[in-house]
């Protein structure tokens, strides 16, 4: 396996157990914000492994996911999370200071789902 899909591998894999330790503690954004990056590594991983080149710097979750054939299921979701990387971090694109504006149920979401689709792809490149 290549140098760059191994790390990417491994920094998706620390971003979602970071996100999971930020749910514990109730930070929330911090927790979303995680997800978002753990799934925008690990579909840029498989992503290279489907179409053997780089995806560059897109960011679009939706992208990455209909580019390597990742299953429709996960469609919603990903549209859900692609804009996490820029409404976490910045106020005058949440609309106020973002660590306000997230609560359990929905990150709680977010963690389930980033879960889900970390074991479907780790499958798949485990069977090449």
């Amino acid at each position: 396996m290549k140098e760059e899909i191994k790390n990417l591998i491994e920094q998706a894999e620390k971003d979602l157990e970071v996100a999971k330790k930020n749910f514990d503690i109730e930070e929330y954004y911090i927790s979303a914000f995680l997800c978002q990056q753990s799934m925008e590594k690990i579909l840029k991983a498989y992503f290279i492994i489907a179409k053997g080149k780089s995806a560059g710097t897109t960011h679009s979750l939706i992208y990455l996911a209909k580019e390597s054939d990742i299953p429709r299921q996960f469609y919603d979701f990903l549209g859900s999370l692609t804009p996490e990387f820029i409404t976490t971090r910045y106020p005058d694109v949440a609309g106020d200071a973002p660590y306000k504006l997230y609560h359990k149920e929905k990150v709680e979401v977010y963690l389930k789902k980033s879960e889900e689709l970390m074991k479907w792809i780790k499958n798949q490149i485990s069977k090449q």
